[in-house]
C-alpha cells in the first residue's frame, strides 16, 4: 500500500483531519493556542472573562466526525441540535403556563398528550342521530356530513331550499337533499334618513354558512372584518354605508319562502325516513371500525325506542310567527345575592330585543315572535338543597335587593321571569338522566375532570361552615373578589345551561354577557354554540338546543358515562369523538366575544373596536371596566354604537366583584325606582364606614346628589348609563323605539 492511500485511509477515520496531540504552554501567546481552543470541550463567553460556560461546537464535531464519519456524524449533531431545541422550547412553555401567559402561538411540533376517548355509542347509533336531526330541519347547512358516519343514503333536509340537478353519486353519505323552502335574501340598506336601524324583519333567519364564510378564524378571517359583514348584512350600518360596489355576497339575512315540496314529515321508524340510498358496505367490514370507545363501559343501547319521531317542519310565517318547538326563551343561571351583574344583562335585553315594550302594555301584535327571559336563580350555595319555602324566600330577597326589585315592575312581567333552581328536579326532569344520576353523585360538580367531593352532612342548606378551606369553598355565594371565586356555581352552571336548553328549548347566556343587537335571526332550528378563540374547542357562554333533541339524548348520555363532565373543553371531546361537531355548529368567536383574540395576542395587526388588549395583569379582561387613557377617548364619542358594533353580544368573562359604574355603584332609574336607588346607596354608605370619611354624595341628607365624575368614562361606565338612560325615558333604545309605561 502506498503511502499516500495510507495517509488518506487515516485522514478519513477521523474526518479528513488528523487528530491534535499538542500539549499547549499556559502562555496565551503560544502559536498553538488556536488548537488548544478548538480542541477544549468549553469556551469562553465573550465579556466574561476567560470562564468558559459554553459547549465548544468545533470539539463537538470533531468528535462526532472521528467516530462516525463525516456525514453520519453531521446528521448526530443536527439531530441533537434539534433535542435541544424542543427541549428549550418545552421548559419555556412549561414556565409561562407556571405563570399563567398566554402566547400568540404554540409550536405545532410540541407533542400534547392525547385525550382519553369519550365515546360511548355505535355507528349505527351515531347514523341514527344524523338521521334525525337532518330530517328535523335542524341542520340547515350544506357543509358536508363526516365520512367516518359511514350514512347509505342521502337524506331530505327540510332545512335546505331545493337545488338545481340531482345529487352527485360520491356525495352519497355526505350530502342532504334540500326539500325546504327558498330563501329570498334581504336588502338592509336603511339610507332613507332615519337616524336608529331597524328592527330585523320578524322569522328573518341567519344563513350560517354565509356567516362561516366571512367569520371563520380557522379561515384566516379577521374578527374587524366579520363584524363589518355582520352590520351590512343586518342593517346596522343605518344607510351611513361607505362601501361601494355590489356586495350580495354579505348578504345573510333571508325569508323563508313556502316549501315547494310541502311540509316535510316523518315518522318512528327510520325506514320511513326518505333518501337516495346506495350500495351496502361489505358485511365482513367491523361495523365500528375506526370508531375508538371508551375503556371500562359498555356500548349504549340502541336508540331505536328511545328517541321520539323527528320533528314536523313547520315555517315560520306571519301568521305563524311563534314555533312551539323553538321557544324564544334567553336563559341565565345566577347563585348568590343579586348584583349589578345580572342588573346589566336584564337592562341590555330590554334595550336590545323586540319585547313590545314601547307599546301599549294591551297592546297586541301577533305577527311577532316577543322572546322572553328566564333568570334562574340559586339562593343557596351550589351543594344545598332548597328548603321547601326557598321559592317565597326567592322573591322576599329580590324585592329587597335593590338591584333586583326594579325588575319585579308589572311592566316587565311578560318579559322577564325569575325561576327557582332546584338541581334534584332539573336532573329528575332530564330522561336521560333521571335513573341513573343518583348513582353518580359523588361526581355531579366536575369540571374538566377536577371532581369536587361534596360531603353528605354539607348537602343541605342549614350546613354551617367552619374554618376549613373546603367548608368555605362549599357554602360560598358568589364569587366576590379574585381570591373567593365560587368554582362550585361554575360548575354547577356548566351542567345547567344543557339542562335547560333540553328541557325548554331557547339560549343559554352566562350571567357576564352582555346583549349588544336584536337576535331576531339567531332563533333557528341550528344548535350552535361558539369558538374557544384561536382553539378548535367549545365555549357554551352562549348555548343553543333544540328541544329534546337526539343531540341532547346523545350529549346526556356520554356526560354520563364520562363522570358527568359538561365543562365545554370536555362536550368538545364528547363531539369530536362522535364526528357530530356538525350538529353544534361552532359560530366564529367574533359574534358573542369580539375581544377574546386581542387579549391572546392575535390580530392585532387589525383589531376591532374598541381594541381591547389587557389580560395579564388580572383574571378578566379589565379594559372594559378600566379602558386605559389612551383609549378612554373612544367611549365618550362613539358610545354604545362604536361598541362592536355588528357583534351579537359581548363577554366579558367573570370579574363578579368589579363594579361596572365606580362613581354611581347603585341602580340609576330614575323617579319610579327611587326606593331602589336610596337602598343601593345606604348599603353603599354603610361599606365605606362613618360618615366622615363617605364620599360626599353619600352622606346622610346628600342621597340624591350627583357624584363627580371622571374626566375619562370608562366603557362599562357607558354601557351601564346607556341603558339605564333608556328605562328612565330620556332616550329610546337602539332601534329607536321609547319605553311606554301605559300598561292599559
Amino acid at each position: 500500500m502506498s503511502s499516500f492511500t495510507k495517509r488518506r485511509r487515516n485522514s478519513s477515520l477521523f474526518g479528513g483531519r488528523l487528530p491534535h496531540h499538542i500539549t499547549v504552554p499556559a502562555d496565551d501567546k503560544s502559536p498553538y493556542r488556536d488548537h488548544a481552543r478548538n480542541h477544549s470541550w468549553f469556551i469562553a463567553v465573550p465579556g466574561l472573562g476567560p470562564r468558559r460556560l459554553l459547549l465548544n461546537p468545533r470539539r463537538a464535531h470533531q468528535l462526532a466526525v472521528s467516530r462516525f464519519g463525516r456525514r453520519a456524524g453531521l446528521i448526530l449533531i443536527l439531530a441533537g441540535l434539534v433535542f435541544l431545541l424542543l427541549a428549550l422550547l418545552n421548559i419555556i412553555s412549561f414556565v409561562q403556563r407556571l405563570l399563567g401567559r398566554r402566547e400568540t402561538t404554540w409550536p405545532t411540533f410540541v407533542r400534547v398528550q392525547k385525550d382519553p376517548p369519550t365515546l360511548v355509542f355505535r355507528r349505527e347509533e351515531l347514523q341514527r342521530i344524523w338521521a334525525w336531526e337532518v330530517s328535523s330541519g335542524h341542520y340547515p347547512s350544506r357543509k358536508r356530513i363526516p365520512e367516518q358516519i359511514w350514512l347509505d343514503r342521502v337524506y331530505d333536509n327540510p332545512g335546505l331550499p331545493p337545488r338545481r340537478g340531482s345529487v352527485a353519486p360520491g356525495t352519497i353519505g355526505t350530502a342532504t337533499r334540500g326539500v325546504g323552502a327558498r330563501r329570498v335574501y334581504l336588502d338592509t340598506d336603511s339610507a332613507n334618513g332615519a337616524p336608529f336601524p331597524p328592527r330585523p324583519v320578524p322569522g328573518s333567519l341567519a344563513d350560517l354558512d354565509i356567516i362561516m364564510e366571512h367569520c371563520d378564524f380557522s379561515a384566516k378571517k379577521f374578527v374587524r372584518d366579520c363584524l363589518e359583514v355582520l352590520r351590512y348584512g343586518g342593517g346596522l350600518d343605518n344607510g351611513n354605508r361607505l362601501r361601494r360596489g355590489k356586495m350580495d355576497d354579505w348578504k345573510y339575512l333571508y325569508l323563508p319562502e313556502l316549501p315547494i315540496l310541502g311540509t316535510f314529515t316523518s315518522d318512528s321508524s327510520e325506514e320511513a325516513l326518505p333518501g337516495i340510498t346506495k350500495p351496502a358496505r361489505d358485511a365482513t367490514v367491523d361495523p365500528d371500525a375506526g370508531l375508538t370507545k371508551k375503556k371500562g363501559v359498555d356500548w349504549e343501547p340502541s336508540l331505536r325506542d328511545q328517541l321520539p319521531p323527528a320533528r314536523k317542519y313547520l315555517p315560520i310565517t306571519n301568521a305563524n310567527p311563534c314555533d312551539p318547538e323553538n321557544p324564544r326563551i334567553f336563559h341565565m343561571f345566577w347563585v348568590g345575592p343579586f348584583t349589578d351583574k345580572p342588573y346589566m344583562a336584564l337592562l341590555s335585553f330590554l334595550f336590545t330585543q323586540n319585547t313590545g315594550l314601547h307599546l301599549d302594555g294591551d297592546a297586541q301584535d301577533d305577527s311577532v315572535c316577543r322572546p322572553v327571559f328566564w333568570l334562574w336563580i340559586n339562593i343557596g350555595p351550589a351543594a344545598a338543597v332548597p328548603n321547601p319555602s326557598a321559592l317565597d324566600d326567592m322573591y322576599t330577597q329580590l324585592k329587597a335587593n335593590p338591584w333586583a326589585a326594579p325588575f319585579l315592575h308589572p311592566r316587565f312581567h311578560h318579559v322577564i321571569q325569575f325561576k327557582l333552581w332546584n338541581t334534584t328536579e332539573q336532573l329528575d326532569g332530564v330522561p336521560e338522566l333521571r335513573d341513573e344520576w343518583r348513582s353518580h353523585v359523588d361526581t355531579l360538580f366536575n369540571s374538566g375532570g377536577h371532581i369536587i367531593n361534596v360531603p353528605k352532612e354539607k348537602a343541605s342548606a342549614s350546613a354551617s361552615a367552619n374554618d376549613t378551606e373546603a367548608s368555605e369553598m362549599l357554602n360560598r355565594l358568589g364569587s366576590k373578589s379574585a381570591n373567593t371565586y365560587d368554582r362550585m356555581s361554575v360548575i354547577l352552571s356548566d351542567m345547567a345551561r344543557f339542562i335547560l336548553c333540553h328541557r325548554f328549548g331557547g339560549i343559554y347566556l352566562d350571567a357576564d354577557t352582555i346583549l349588544l343587537r336584536d337576535w331576531e335571526e339567531m332563533w333557528q332550528k341550528m344548535a350552535f354554540a361558539y369558538r374557544w378563540s384561536r382553539l378548535e374547542k367549545y365555549n357554551t357562554a352562549v348555548l343553543h338546543l333544540n328541544k329534546g333533541s337526539a343531540l341532547g339524548t346523545f350529549l346526556f348520555r356520554t356526560a354520563l358515562k364520562n363522570d358527568l363532565d359538561f365543562h365545554p373543553m370536555t362536550v368538545s371531546r364528547y363531539l369530536r369523538d362522535a364526528y357530530l361537531e356538525g350538529l353544534l355548529l361552532r359560530l366564529p368567536d367574533a359574534l358573542f366575544d369580539s375581544a377574546w383574540l386581542n387579549v391572546e395576542y392575535f390580530q392585532r395587526n387589525r383589531p376591532p373596536s374598541p381594541f381591547f388588549t389587557e389580560y395579564e395583569s388580572s383574571p378578566f379582561f379589565a379594559d372594559f371596566f378600566d379602558t386605559p387613557v389612551s383609549a378612554s377617548a373612544g367611549p365618550q364619542s362613539l358610545g354604545f354604537d362604536g361598541f362592536f358594533r355588528g357583534a351579537y353580544s359581548y363577554h366579558y368573562h367573570n370579574a363578579w366583584w368589579k363594579p361596572f359604574d365606580s362613581v354611581r355603584n347603585w341602580p340609576d332609574l330614575g323617579p319610579r325606582f327611587i326606593a331602589a336607588e336610596r337602598l343601593a346607596r345606604a348599603n353603599l354608605r354603610s361599606t365605606q364606614g362613618p360618615a366622615s370619611t363617605a364620599s360626599p354624595q353619600l352622606r346622610e341628607g346628600d342621597e340624591n346628589s350627583d357624584p363627580a365624575d371622571p374626566r375619562d368614562l370608562d366603557w362599562s361606565m357607558v354601557l351601564m348609563r346607556t341603558f339605564q338612560s333608556y328605562v328612565r325615558g330620556e332616550r329610546p333604545n337602539m332601534y329607536g323605539e321609547w319605553m311606554n309605561w301605559h300598561e292599559t
